[in-house]
């Protein structure tokens, strides 16, 4: 084991004591408890199992089976979950054919980034992950399920599912992915003709051709985002079936690893001699194995704020100081887009998360001795799933060198020593910056700020032809509180097109950028956000900034005196008036209220 990975998750475990043990004594005492159908009252009972065929109520309540909950994010309108709509039915026939029972316990929102980016709606996103992790709260609140399945694959879902199945810490829980669409137009030629758009070079009718091409069929977005980031994740933390992250949908091994999801939460069950509860099997060390995972891959930026909430859930405080340690010390092993060319199709083909996963175990930089839903522990995520006779999975080594270099390396000779993703410090507060995805003569950029109170003005400054020049936008009162820290990814090719045009150009937010973030260097979840005062709202337009990737800093050159005494702007009484209302925003107005920073995880719920 690398002497960082060990350090890192030493002080963790030394700053988390406290809360993970209290942690622990109640997911014990709920281990404690006799099973559902003998704790509950009769009335209660019966109407837990009144819809169930007979049969399968006298095996769950006679024969005392096993009774698995099901908590499923389908719906038609996202691509990646529309294959969902009949993964319940195939979930139920394989706890038959096992001797128990599964029901659908709930369904969680899932809202598609894609459809809102840009859009008022985007305003609901991040929270959205909460709502969801509230969700499976209720669903499992029934408390008549010995293990739960959980359904969900894109960007806020599957942290908040993990949110929610934290608190139920005393249930085994395996997550079932439904794998990413074929691949369409290559993502580099979607973001050429996104910036040709920019430019007015083609008109809506090509780009809708060319988005329609990108995504065109059943399954995750091919690129690297927050989607296929959380699943590189699953496969780190030991909770998918082994390899089942990136199967495509209607290959027949997807339903051979669904089936084997049912059988792997019965072996994990209270009873038998691999009882492993999510609460237990969650701890520093996975949290750090999936830190990990997401700086080797160069994967989404998202989950600097949604793994701080993920691990809170588990009563594990980390912050980014521990991603940006980790991230001097773990090699980048993969180049998917916008990191490369590569979708994560290709990605697959190559070795996947298994073979990542190999190279990290054998070279120290992930905890080895980690329990999974896998009997066979991490060892178990280095292989392959292939389809065997008769229908079952079995697993196979991968070859001792990746199938195409330019999208996997080998742990001795890595894309970069050092992982993709940097915490930057100064005057104006603490970002990230997602350094792999940046060419290495934009990871320095100084040059007069412009100031921007909304992505809008920003777009509406660049079609009139005012930003042909060096700057760094500024776009402000974007964070958690002042309207649920949308991302900002329409932001992305204006700013390609005038970085193209051989400006040297940078963003500063207190926002988000989607997990597809990319060449522009771009400095986001800027804390503390400038409706709390942050330093953000004290930067006028021309003031000199300063982004530097390589040293870690972000600075407004700015006199020292005159920066203190300088007052932060408010937001305008029309923009305040705006934001938070229309397409059920004003429901969200008390999240808005209560919610941590991102460097807490955005949380609207406390840990106790």
């Amino acid at each position: 084991m690398k002497s960082l990975i060990d350090e890192v998750t030493q002080r963790i475990r030394e700053r988390s004591a406290a809360t993970r043990g209290r942690y622990l004594q109640r997911v014990e005492r709920m281990i404690d408890r006799p099973r559902g159908p003998e704790r509950l009252g009769c009335a209660n009972v019966a109407h837990a199992f009144a819809a169930l065929p007979g049969s399968d109520k006298f095996k769950v309540v006679a024969e005392k089976a096993p009774n698995i909950g099901i908590v499923t994010s389908y719906n038609d309108m996202l691509s990646a979950h529309q294959p969902y709509e009949g993964f319940p039915a195939i979930l139920r026939d394989e706890a038959g054919r096992c001797g128990a029972t599964a029901q659908v316990a709930g369904g969680v929102p899932a809202m598609c980034d894609g459809v809102t980016q840009g859009l008022p709606g985007m305003e609901l996103s991040l929270f959205s992950r909460d709502n969801i992790a509230r969700g499976t709260a209720i669903a499992l609140s029934h408390d008549v399920y010995e293990g739960a399945l959980l359904l969900g694959i894109c960007d806020k879902i599957v942290p908040g599912l993990l949110i929610g199945a934290l608190h139920f810490g005393h249930l085994p829980c395996v997550f079932v992915p439904g794998g990413p669409m074929s691949t369409g137009i290559s993502n580099h030629e979607k973001s050429r003709v996104r910036e040709q758009y920019a430019q007015g070079l083609v008109g809506r009718e090509r780009l809708l051709e060319a988005e329609s091409a990108a995504y065109h069929g059943p399954g995750t977005c091919t690129f690297y985002g927050t989607a296929n980031s959380n699943q590189m994740l699953m496969e780190a933390m030991g909770l998918h079936v082994p390899g089942a992250a990136f199967i495509h949908p209607h290959d027949g091994l997807r339903e051979a690893l669904t089936r084997e999801a049912v059988r792997t939460v019965l072996a994990r069950r209270k009873g038998q001699p691999g009882f492993l509860p999510i609460g237990r099997q969650v701890d520093e060390r996975v949290i750090v194995n999936a830190m990990v995972a997401l700086l080797a891959t160069g994967g989404s930026t998202n989950h600097l704020i949604h793994w701080v909430a993920v691990a809170r859930s588990a009563g594990i405080l980390i912050d980014w100081n521990d991603f940006s340690d980790l991230s001097s010390g773990v090699p980048l092993l993969a180049r998917v887009y916008p990191n490369g060319a590569a979708d994560v199709n290709e990605f697959q083909r190559a070795g996947g998360p298994g073979f990542v996963l190999r190279e990290l175990l054998d070279g120290g930089w992930l905890h080895g001795d980690v329990a999974t839903v896998s009997e066979g522990g991490m060892r178990d995520y280095t292989r392959l799933p292939v389809r065997a006779e008769g229908g079952r999975v079995v697993w196979q080594d991968l070859p001792e060198a990746p199938g195409d270099e330019s999208i996997l390396r080998r742990g001795d000779r890595p894309f970069s020593p050092t992982g993709g993703l940097k915490l930057l410090k100064g005057n104006l507060g603490r970002a990230v910056i997602k350094s792999s995805a940046v060419p290495e003569d934009r990871h320095v950029i100084e040059a007069p700020a412009r100031v921007f109170d909304s992505q809008e003005e920003l777009q509406a400054a660049f079609n009139a032809g005012e930003l042909n020049r060096d700057f760094v936008a500024v776009v402000r009162f974007q964070g958690p509180a002042a309207c649920g820290m949308p991302e900002l990814h329409k932001l992305t090719p204006p700013l390609a097109v005038l970085q193209g045009q051989g400006h040297r150009v940078a963003l500063v937010t207190d926002g988000r950028m989607s997990g597809a973030s990319g060449k522009v260097p771009a400095a986001i979840h800027v804390s503390p956000e400038a409706l709390a005062g942050g330093p953000l709202a004290k930067v006028r337009d021309g003031d000199l900034v300063r982004l530097d990737a390589n040293a870690g800093t972000l600075e407004a050159l700015v006199d020292a005196a005159e920066w203190d005494a300088r007052a932060p702007a408010e937001r305008s009484p029309e923009q305040a008036e705006a934001i938070g209302w229309g397409l059920g925003r004003e429901l969200f107005s008390g999240m808005r209220q209560i919610v941590t920073s991102a460097e807490e995880g955005a949380c609207t719920w406390q840990m106790s």
